[in-house]
C-alpha cells in the first residue's frame, strides 16, 4: 500500500481496536458486548485528540497496532476526509471537503497511483473513484451492490467490482499476498 484514503470512521475505529479490542463496543474476541463498549470510539478520539493526533500517539507508544499505527510506523501517507456525520473528529481530519480533494489529487499525482483497492466505504469509495483519473484500476468491494454498480459504471473499462462480505475478502487477499513464491 502506498497511499491510503479514507474517513474519520475508518481511523476512530482502528484505532478503538488498538485501545479496547472493540468496534462499536463489540468485542472483536468474542463478538458480545462490552460493558461501556458503545463510549470506546468516543474515548479513543479523545485519547488520539489529548495527544495531539494519531502520529504523537504513535510516537509517544500509545498507539501501538492497526491500520493508522502501520500507516504512521512505514511512512504511507494518508488523507482522513470528514464529513458531517463524524464523532469527533479525529484532529487528523481534514474537514474542508475541497482540503481533502485538493490534498487527495496531490498523492495520486505523486505517489504514481495506478491501482486502487476500494473496500466497504460507499461514500469515500465513490468519491475517490470520481477524482481518480481514468488510467487508474479499481476494484471495489463492498456487500452492498449499489456501491460496485456505481463504480463499475463510472464509464471506464478499469472498474472492477465483487459484491461480498469484505471480512472473507481480506482474509483470502492476506493468505495470497503472504504465500511464499
Amino acid at each position: 500500500m502506498h497511499v491510503l484514503f479514507a474517513g474519520n470512521a475508518l481511523a476512530a475505529h482502528d484505532i478503538e481496536q488498538s485501545f479496547f479490542g472493540t468496534s462499536l463496543g463489540i468485542s472483536l474476541e468474542h463478538g458480545g458486548r462490552t460493558e461501556e463498549g458503545h463510549e470506546h470510539h468516543l474515548r479513543s478520539i479523545n485519547r488520539i485528540r489529548r495527544l495531539g493526533g494519531i502520529r504523537n500517539a504513535v510516537e509517544q507508544g500509545v498507539l501501538t497496532s492497526g491500520i493508522m499505527f502501520e500507516c504512521v510506523t512505514r511512512n504511507i501517507p494518508f488523507v482522513l476526509a470528514g464529513s458531517i456525520r463524524d464523532d469527533g473528529p479525529l484532529p487528523d481530519v481534514m474537514t474542508d471537503v475541497v482540503a481533502a480533494q485538493a490534498a487527495m489529487r496531490q498523492l495520486i499525482h505523486e505517489q504514481g497511483v495506478t491501482f486502487c483497492l476500494m473496500i466497504a466505504t460507499t461514500l469515500h469509495s465513490i468519491a475517490v473513484g470520481n477524482l481518480l483519473p481514468a488510467s487508474v484500476k479499481t476494484v471495489c468491494v463492498d456487500i452492498n451492490p449499489a456501491t460496485v454498480t456505481k463504480l463499475a459504471d463510472r464509464g471506464t473499462f478499469q472498474s472492477v467490482g465483487l459484491v461480498t462480505d469484505v471480512e472473507p475478502f481480506l482474509r483470502v487477499l492476506v493468505d495470497e499476498a503472504t504465500k511464499s513464491p
